[in-house]
């Protein structure tokens, strides 16, 4: 097993923190687990991007097994069921998207909901996690940005035809967001993580990929505010 370096404010081996860990570390393997497969189903979806799609999901694969390594690190067994819960919502949405050929929803829920939802939880993760999970996340976040930017860059591509769709998937989606950063606020506060950290990070990146991909700052904020909604 990996050594582990401890930090002066927080006890990487209590059985506190190790129950929460369970949860978090699993909540981020299934999400790369998930994006792995969305990713390649995106591949289908969109054909002529297809190469670049399959080679993000292979990225995703080598995500997961990096924070399966986070875990027998600190000899953590993840609560995989947990996590597979935690992420139904937004699974069953994707699915059905996909089902129907919804292009512009699964990239709303993949490439911007959850990828921005991955790069806040990883930057406020950094600075409290043990040094080992420290290196893993480090990379892994470096990686999720291009995840996002390539979403951003299909979808402004597309906007016009795709701003209603847009609109009406973060409807559905966005209070998903809120009721799931609910569910592990006091799991995500025992690693070191703030709720409040958290929102404001997912809501600045959400914002900034809507804006980049062409909505204006009036739109930005009637979208956040669906958020409210869960």
């Amino acid at each position: 097993m990996q050594q582990v370096e401890t930090n002066p404010t927080l006890d990487f081996q209590s059985e506190v923190y190790k129950d929460a860990y369970s949860r978090i570390n699993a909540i981020v393997i299934e999400g790369e687990l998930e994006a792995h497969a969305n990713y390649q189903r995106l591949a289908d979806l969109i054909p002529d991007t297809a190469e670049q799609l399959l080679s993000l999901a292979k990225m995703e694969g080598r995500h997961m097994k990096g924070f399966q390594a986070c875990g027998r690190n600190l000899d953590v067994t993840p609560d995989m069921e947990f996590a597979r819960e935690f992420f139904t919502g937004l699974h069953q949405n994707f699915q059905a998207a996909a089902a129907a050929g919804q292009i512009v929803t699964c990239l709303l829920i993949q490439a911007l909901i959850i990828e921005c939802f991955a790069i806040a939880a990883y930057n406020i993760y950094i600075p409290v996690a043990d040094d080992f999970a420290r290196k893993i996340t480090e990379g892994v976040v470096k990686d999720e940005y291009l995840h996002l930017n390539f979403g951003e860059e299909w979808l402004k591509a597309n906007f016009e035809a795709s701003k209603a769709e847009l609109e009406a998937a973060n409807r559905q989606n966005l209070p998903l967001v809120w009721q799931m950063l609910n569910q592990v606020a006091a799991d995500a506060q025992e690693l070191g993580m703030e709720k409040e950290a958290l929102v404001e990070d997912f809501m600045i990146s959400y914002g900034e990929a809507l804006s980049n991909i062409g909505f204006s700052p009036r739109d930005i904020m009637r979208m956040s505010a669906h958020g409210l909604a869960a």
